[in-house]
């Protein structure tokens, strides 16, 4: 086997360790907030996180980004650090992790549509049509779901789906000027000065009264999800290739049902499947035509 071959299995390998990772954000969410304010949660996960990349950045000595990208930096902290987890929480105050999964499956598409806003690129017609078709089917199945109206947990998925574009958007704009685990620590000690007050005034009154699954539950999402799932998705981008390794993104729907299912007991149904599957092929369509030259 090449040394070329290795890495770009290994790539694929490390990309499906974040894809699993990421995979399991909303089921620990959804185990967090029975217990924790949504907000206290933000705060929370971000204030861990935060701490943590700041430690790490002084222990390897990481320089300072320069000042040209702090404003970059500043706007994807206020969209994947502060909106994006926030209005998911609070979603899932009233809509399963399993249901989220399915909505959440188009964020690819979201992402891909603001990245061809920022670069000006100019893809196929095939691109715009598989980007309406995943939206429209996940629209759909909303409207399923809530008997034929949007539940407000569906509002609430809608807008973390467009926070999260823009600042993944932002985010992967500066990987240009350092690695990617590099952006999302820096985003994360940029938000420190507001995630630590807010964390602390949060902060449950009766911390005891609180279960331990939880507390796992915010250690997870604060120190996988927030933070070393970027380590994972990142690096394999960058060893096994962009094209290749996104690919392995269709599989996060599924792993979020399975973990769902078996961490927050979430029975998942037939027309769960089967939506997600029709999100993914459109997913699919979308990331193939936007690759080709």
């Amino acid at each position: 086997m090449s040394s070329l071959s290795s890495r770009e299995q290994l790539g694929l390998l490390l990309g499906f360790v974040g894809v699993v990772i990421f995979g399991g954000t909303l089921p620990a969410t959804r185990i967090a907030v029975v217990a924790i304010d949504p907000l206290a949660l933000t705060a929370m996960r971000t204030a861990i996180a935060g701490v943590c990349a700041l430690v790490l950045l002084i222990v390897i000595r990481r320089p300072l980004p320069p000042r040209r990208v702090w404003l970059q930096l500043a706007l994807t902290a206020v969209c994947v650090v502060v909106l994006f987890p926030f209005l998911m929480a609070l979603a899932l105050l009233t809509v399963d992790a399993s249901h989220g999964g399915v909505v959440l499956g188009v964020l690819p598409i979201a992402t891909a549509l603001a990245a061809v806003l920022v670069a000006h690129e100019r893809p196929r017609p095939l691109f715009w049509i598989a980007s309406l078709s995943g939206a429209a089917i996940v629209v759909i199945f909303a409207l399923r779901q809530g008997g034929g109206s949007f539940v407000t947990g569906d509002l609430l998925l809608f807008a973390a789906v467009a926070a999260a574009a823009v600042g993944y958007a932002f985010s992967g704009h500066l990987t240009s000027t350092m690695p990617g685990w590099e952006v999302i620590s820096w985003v994360l000690v940029l938000s420190l000065p507001v995630a630590l007050p807010v964390a602390l005034l949060t902060l449950p009154a009766d911390l005891a009264a609180i279960p331990l699954k939880p507390w796992l539950a915010v250690l997870y999402v604060a120190l996988f999800s927030q933070w070393i799932g970027f380590f994972a998705w990142n690096a394999g981008m960058a060893m096994g290739g962009i094209a290749r390794v996104s690919q392995v993104q269709l599989l996060q729907p599924f792993i979020t049902f399975a973990l769902a299912a078996l961490f927050a007991g979430e029975a998942i149904t037939l027309q769960i499947l089967l939506f997600a599957a029709a999100v993914v092929v459109s997913v699919a369509i979308t990331s193939r035509v936007r690759q080709r030259p």
